[in-house]
């Protein structure tokens, strides 16, 4: 049986603290201007652009690793999705954390 929407994102959001290091702590220190969210659109905005390599290039976030992101942006559609899920659930784990008022 394959596994739910939620499972796949809970799973690459596991690998993204536990194989990556992309702790709450560290989206705190290097993804505070919404850089996590900006991922999550980038990718998923791929089927809406031509993707020539600068437009790659400019939805990349600020501060990403370049090889790191045209890999993740040339990765299926469905693996896309799941990576943008993970990455809104790292912000709103960051946001959880860290924020004193909602």
């Amino acid at each position: 049986m394959k596994k739910s929407g939620i499972e796949l994102i809970a799973q690459e959001r596991s690998e993204q603290i536990e194989k990556h290091g992309k702790s709450i702590q560290h989206d705190k220190d290097t993804n505070f201007e919404n850089q996590l969210i900006d991922g999550a659109i980038g990718l998923l905005e791929k089927d809406f652009m031509r993707a020539e390599e600068q437009d790659v290039a400019d939805a990349m976030p600020d501060g990403w690793d370049p090889d790191l992101w045209f890999k993740m942006f040339n990765k299926s559609y469905k693996e896309r999705l799941i990576i943008a899920g993970a990455l809104i659930a790292a912000e709103i784990d960051r946001y959880n954390a860290y924020q004193i008022n909602d």
